[in-house]
């Protein structure tokens, strides 16, 4: 299913069509304030296999990211975070940021193995926010960007995202066309801030 989505106008019976096929296993694309991505409900395993199979990859062995609405639900997930991050991340969130943490162990045992961070992010986008509000937990969510520079545009348009992933996936919500850039990425997990990858977010933050 293609649903298409005003960002500036977001009815509240699209966004219960699309938390209502999250919660009954579904995966989305979505549109977030970097690349579209592939998302399920954190809480439904046989969804993150599913796109894990999608991706081929091993659960084990992904890098999905907890796509909160807002700051609220980093407890639940990571260990104490120090206040000098926290300054960080209130300064740079929402926006096009990851934040890799300390994880806790309520991240999905599916998903931790010996893995001992997760990342967060909190996009800057009204329609990821308004689906991630009306869910009440985050997204597991991973990019649908690809390195190869020649199709970068395939992965912005949700009418050729559609198109590709329309038996893969239960439902594409378009909310326009999205952006060719990914987030930037901010290990936080050993008590200091390390750029791993610069993306959209400036660094300036870190000032």
């Amino acid at each position: 299913m293609l649903l298409r989505v005003n960002d500036k106008n977001i009815p509240g019976g699209t966004i219960a069509q699309i938390v209502n096929c999250l919660k009954n296993g579904g995966i989305i694309i979505y549109p977030t304030d970097t690349v579209y991505a592939l998302g399920c409900d954190i809480t439904q395993a046989r969804a993150i296999e599913r796109i894990c199979k999608l991706k081929n990859i091993k659960p084990e062995k992904s890098n999905f990211s907890f796509v909160c609405s807002n700051l609220s639900h980093l407890s639940e997930y990571t260990r104490a975070i120090p206040n000098h991050v926290f300054r960080v991340m209130k300064k740079a969130l929402p926006g096009p940021y990851t934040f890799i943490l300390e994880a806790n162990n309520n991240v999905p045992k599916l998903l931790k193995h010996n893995k001992k961070t997760v990342g967060i992010r909190v996009p800057d986008n009204s329609i990821c926010k308004a689906i991630v509000e009306a869910l009440g937990n985050p997204l597991i969510s991973t990019s649908l960007h690809n390195t190869s520079d020649d199709i970068l545009e395939y992965f912005s348009d949700p009418e050729t995202i559609y198109r590709q992933y329309q038996d893969e996936v239960d439902m594409v919500v378009d909310g326009g066309f999205g952006n060719i850039y990914v987030s930037t990425v901010l290990d936080c997990s050993n008590n200091e801030i390390i750029v791993v990858r610069e993306g959209l977010g400036p660094l300036d933050v870190l000032d």
